[in-house]
């Protein structure tokens, strides 16, 4: 696999919970938003959503039935 910063070819570094393709020439870690590209991480983009939306995301993105996790999450912010 190549960088999509700098080209060099990259390398597997398990040396963390989840092993990650690495570029060693300039510090890329696989995943990460390149500099110049558009877009917005999932965590700034759960930053900005209410209850609702918050709820279908989680839902859509883990495979659960929303209706269990809204019930689930809203039993946990009225404590």
């Amino acid at each position: 696999m190549k960088c999509p910063r700098c080209g060099n070819e990259m390398n597997l570094d398990s040396h963390r919970k989840y092993a990650l393709q690495m570029c060693y020439e300039c510090g890329y870690i696989e995943g990460r938003k390149v500099e110049g590209q558009g877009g917005e991480s999932n965590f700034a983009h759960m930053k900005g959503l209410n209850f609702n939306e918050m709820a279908a995301f989680l839902s859509a993105g883990l495979g659960l039935d929303e209706e269990k996790l809204v019930y689930w999450l809203y039993d946990r912010v009225k404590d």
